[in-house]
């Protein structure tokens, strides 16, 4: 019985080390699988090696409004930033704050600088304007007409009547009576208006001109009814570029920023600096999330003298259309004359009330933004620190290399292998995390990863040592490759977890390129577990079997005559003194 508890004591895969390689040998392939499926076969590198623009901007207040440089309002200019740049066509740009006050901004090569400069170094534009057309906003066959001449859109049968106040199916006209309204959609205060927060466009006709219009006037309308029927809102660089050149007292066509709907909108009536106050709350009464809103005494008069207009008109032209940036963010019906105050009611959830009320305040904002600088890395520039990086890389490898295999020997083909098995996972998983959640490999994050070279040897290099302090004491190959294990475990896991821990405090309290280095050094460190419990230990366990590591080969780098070791381990027998014969 002595010899099963002395071979269970060698416990850690010594019997079955072969399903730990063949687990990370199945992870290595899937991941791998993963990437060419992902079309991703290389990571996607971050804009000082792939060429580009980087633009730092400072938040600046007006005197006395500097309350209003806070996190939230801060991530809603992030927010409307991040759409202008998208509406450029741009893929891959990266809008982040730095600190307290500044915005980072990161537009790969391919876009035109001078354009998203100016697209994110201005303030947003936030105006109220009427709605005098809503067509949907991608091409659609032509409607079947009804009876009545008009376009048949009519929501489905099963609608609530909620449903179709929200969509804007139908006006609240003037013969309308206060209660019925009120009572259609519950309301508990007075001068609300319903949102259309999840439109269902109505073709409508165009606006014409007047027949005792000017030919000017004529040859301006008939271009904005040509403009309307071509504008296809499907692309966030469609519905951009509608918007862009646009002024306060403009005509304008828009589309919706979901590009399911396309406006026409006349001049804006109240512009988004005279909104005091909007935010998101949830109305118990009616069990539904609202958007509130407070104006400036200038709105005030604006807002009443437009919804009074509005509130006389059928529908499409009793809406307001909220326009941010040129792009409707929203566009509610008007039932009545409103005076200071306004409810945006409708199909809201949480986020999507908070993000309207976010972009209503924003517009509200005491808030500027003024470059601090403009990086411009060129795409050969890029190439130049991408090679260099990779050649301190190469050197880092080989001086490695060269440092296991004249100190271990035969050992360091099991070291190789190792570090060849954490390249190949470092370099699958960077590749899928550029598409998975931006992740992007800048100059930082190579030299993270160069770092983690010496990291992942290490690890080796304590386990090594451990094993041949075992033989040293004159046990034998097998024996010494278990024994070591639990030590060498123990300082691996202690000295990676402290490596982690810098890489975890230094990803958090760092921005920009910084957090590249951390999030790199991080990722390798938990590699270097995953690779010493599943690959080395297991490997090692395979080749202490084998009669070139076994006999001790000169060149295994497991000598015992080499190491200094002790004479093989005997177990003394304890001898028994010869004890004088017993008197009778």
């Amino acid at each position: 019985m002595a010899a099963p508890k002395k071979g269970r004591g060698a416990a850690g895969g010594q019997g079955k080390p072969g399903r730990s390689l063949a687990l990370i040998l199945i992870a290595m392939v899937a991941l791998t699988g993963g990437m060419f499926l992902a079309d991703q076969p290389t990571p996607r590198l971050g804009i000082d090696l792939a060429g580009g623009t980087s633009i730092t901007l400072e938040a600046k207040a007006e005197p006395g409004q500097e309350q209003a440089i806070n996190k939230t309002n801060m991530d809603t200019a992030v927010d409307i930033m991040n759409r202008r740049v998208n509406g450029l066509g741009v893929s891959e740009a990266e809008v982040q704050t730095q600190g307290d006050r500044n915005i980072i901004v990161n537009i790969p090569k391919g876009t035109n600088s001078a354009e998203a400069r100016a697209q994110v170094g201005t303030t947003a534009k936030l105006y109220f304007r009427p709605v005098l057309t809503v067509a949907q906003g991608t091409p659609t066959p032509e409607p079947s007409a009804s009876p009545s001449g008009k376009a048949s859109a009519s929501p489905s049968p099963k609608a609530s009547a909620s449903e179709k106040a929200t969509d804007g199916d139908k006006a609240a006209s003037p013969s309308s009576t206060p209660s019925a309204s009120a009572t259609t959609q519950g309301r508990a205060v007075t001068g609300a208006l319903k949102a259309d927060a999840s439109p269902s466009p109505k073709a409508s006709t165009t606006p014409k001109a007047s027949e005792s219009a000017s030919a000017e006037d004529q040859a301006a309308a008939a271009k904005l009814q040509k403009q309307f029927e071509a504008l296809d809102c499907s692309s966030k660089a469609s519905r951009s570029k509608a918007a862009q050149g646009t002024k306060a007292g403009d005509t304008v066509v828009a589309c919706s920023q979901e590009g399911d709907a396309k406006y026409v909108l006349g001049p804006a009536e109240v512009s988004g600096t005279e909104v005091d106050s909007a935010k998101a709350a949830f109305d118990q009464q009616r069990g539904m999330w609202i958007v509130q809103m407070e104006f400036s005494d200038k709105g005030s008069k604006q807002f009443q003298t437009i919804t009074k207009k509005l509130s006389a008109q059928q529908s499409p032209q009793n809406q307001f259309a909220i326009a941010l940036d040129g792009e409707v963010v929203s566009a509610p019906q008007v039932n009545e004359q409103l005076s200071g105050s306004a409810e945006i009611s409708g199909s809201f959830n949480q986020d999507s009330a908070e993000a309207l009320a976010n972009q209503l305040s924003y517009g509200a904002l005491p808030l500027s933004f003024k470059e601090q600088s403009v990086t411009t890395v060129t795409a050969a520039l890029g190439g130049e620190q991408l090679r260099a990086g990779l050649i301190a890389g190469a050197i880092g490898l080989a001086l490695v290399v060269v440092y296991l295999v004249a100190y271990y020997r035969g050992l360091a083909f099991i070291a190789l292998l190792s570090l060849l098995v954490s390249g190949i996972l470092s370099y699958t998983i960077m590749s899928l995390l550029g598409p998975a959640i931006g992740f992007a490999l800048n100059l930082p994050a190579v030299c993270g990863a160069i770092v983690a070279i010496g990291i992942t040897a290490d690890s080796f290099i304590v386990y090594f040592e451990r094993v041949r302090d075992e033989i040293r004491e004159g046990r034998t190959l097998r024996p010494a490759v278990e024994r070591g294990w639990p030590r060498a475990r123990r300082t691996i896991l202690v000295s990676d977890f402290v490596s982690f821990l810098a890489a975890a405090v230094l990803f958090v309290v760092t921005v920009g390129k910084v957090q590249g280095f951390a999030f790199t050094l991080g990722l390798t460190t938990l590699l270097d577990v995953v690779v010493v419990f599943f690959f080395t230990k297991p490997l090692m366990t395979i080749m202490a079997r084998k009669k070139f590591f076994a006999s001790g080969h000169p060149w295994s780098g497991l000598d015992p005559k080499r190491l200094g070791a002790k004479p093989p381990l005997r177990r003394s027998r304890r001898v028994n003194a010869p004890t004088e014969p017993k008197e009778a």
